[in-house]
């Protein structure tokens, strides 16, 4: 990955047009090939983007553009559409490059797994006659957490979140059909597990005919021991 801090102006020219006066910015060269560039703000959102698969060229200012606004090289980003981000560097005050190798991808946190093998023990928590078949059943674009079977002889593909919200269901909405398209699976209904679950999430998952669930995770690790409850 290459990070450059520098005094930049950017246009983006295609489908829709778009414009960023001379400013100071982050501009990141990523291995894909893609380039964003960033303001000192909106989190991880950057002002704008050229997203893979383009070419990156370096060519020299025009002489009007170096004269009045100090630009040193323009960098020409191309899609393969025809699209151009146009990005006229000025001051360079950090340029540096990083080797971050193969991510390992996102890990489960210890509740979030926990919770996922005390249902895989404990399936029928999620609905009646419901029995695992395997955990973490791999699809072309990931694992589903647990693979569950119900009593008409159906599966069923479980998500488990801590914290469910919409990507959660975006993510169990992908799996679901791409298990749909295999004849040896299908039909496969969706749930959606959490110790939390957004109204938002609860809203997409409905809608697309997936259940939610709300787990107790204490309940299911044995410590909610009804004899001591007052109700």
């Amino acid at each position: 990955m290459r990070l450059v801090v520098a005094k930049c102006q950017v246009d983006y020219v295609g489908r829709l047009t778009a414009h960023l006066p001379m400013a100071t910015r982050l501009i990141l060269v990523k291995a894909d090939g893609s380039v964003s560039v960033h303001a000192d703000d909106r989190a991880y959102k950057p002002l704008n983007w050229m997203s893979p698969p383009c070419t990156l060229q370096v060519e020299a200012p025009d002489p009007d553009a170096a004269a009045s606004m100090g630009v040193t090289e323009v960098w020409q980003v191309r899609a393969k559409d025809g699209d151009t981000l146009r990005i006229s560097v000025a001051d360079v005050f950090h340029d540096s490059a990083h080797e971050l190798g193969v991510d390992p991808g996102l890990q489960k946190d210890g509740v979030e797994a926990h919770l996922q093998a005390l249902l895989a023990d404990h399936p029928a928590t999620l609905g009646d006659g419901l029995s695992l078949v395997q955990r973490e059943y791999l699809t072309p674009i990931g694992p589903v957490d647990l693979l569950l079977r119900d009593d008409r002889g159906s599966y069923v593909a479980v998500e488990v979140k801590r914290r469910g919200e919409i990507d959660g269901v975006e993510q169990l909405t992908r799996y679901l059909e791409l298990m749909n398209r295999d004849p040896h699976l299908a039909p496969v209904r969706g749930i959606f597990a959490g110790q939390q679950i957004k109204p938002q999430a609860r809203i997409l998952a409905s809608d697309r005919g997936i259940e939610w669930r709300l787990i107790d995770y204490d309940a299911l690790r044995g410590l909610d021991n009804a004899d001591e409850r007052l109700f």
